[in-house]
């Protein structure tokens, strides 16, 4: 009887997610993972777009200007693949995720016990893609045209010491947000470009962080669940709403 319910609630699952990746028209591809040395190292970015087209979902690279085909940055989800430690075994984990940063759907872990580690990595990727294949992905045009949009309001708080600088409208659109890429020290911020719009360092608070702007340095930190970019000129504090999706 417990087989039974945790096979419903599998399948229940699996529908769920099925349902969400219908309403997404295509995967970004990372041109490098957290765990590689340098860019499609095994090929493993070519692997994930294959396997992705394979699957009847369009790929994207990440390092390519996609915004003309996809103006809605919202409308696409991220693939990230994620080692995890195994003895003699190699393990990935296909992870997609909404430009918010929520994982959208997890797929099955594919191992391989190749001790080649090129050879090792693209059949436990292979392995892992057999579960989105599986997913039998078909866009959903409608779902992802009436998908709400969040709109962010500045805050009207300044004070005499601070000078605030002001937004343009109150429902702010897709084009004025920067979405969060992660690198060794932090993250990247870029517009829909893309372009890189700011560097983040991370400090020993998870909500503050070194950031540079061009030539101007500064502190990214969250104050009432806003990002503001602080940094001075000509000795006067400048507050800047910045809107961010990690």
């Amino acid at each position: 009887m417990k087989t039974k319910v945790l096979l419903l609630l599998a399948l229940i699952s699996n529908s769920i997610f099925a349902q969400s990746i219908n309403d997404y028209a295509a995967v970004i591809v990372p041109v490098k993972y957290s765990f590689q040395s340098e860019e499609n190292q095994f090929r493993l970015s070519t692997l994930t777009k294959f396997n992705l087209e394979k699957a009847g979902i369009v790929g994207v690279y990440s390092n390519v200007n996609y915004t003309n085909d996809y103006p809605d940055r919202c409308s696409l989800l991220t693939a990230d693949v994620v080692k995890s430690s195994g003895f003699l075994v190699t393990k990935l984990t296909i992870e997609f995720k909404d430009c918010y940063g929520n994982v959208i759907f997890t797929s099955e872990t594919g191992r391989s016990k190749e001790k080649d580690y090129g050879e090792a990595y693209r059949e436990a990727l292979n392995d892992a893609f057999t579960s989105v294949i599986n997913l039998g992905y078909k866009y959903n045009s409608k779902a992802s045209a009436t998908r709400v949009k969040e709109s962010v309001v500045p805050s009207q708080n300044t004070s005499a010491t601070v000078a605030i600088n002001p937004v343009s409208s109150v429902a702010v659109s897709n084009k004025d947000v920067l979405y969060a890429q992660p690198n060794e020290t932090g993250y990247q911020l870029i517009d829909q470009s893309p372009k890189v719009v700011m560097k983040l360092m991370k400090t020993g608070n998870p909500n503050s962080f070194i950031a540079i702007k061009g030539d101007i340095q500064g502190i990214l930190s969250l104050k009432d669940n806003k990002w503001f970019f602080d940094s001075y000129k000509d000795g006067v504090l400048i507050s800047e709403l910045i809107l961010v999706k990690f």
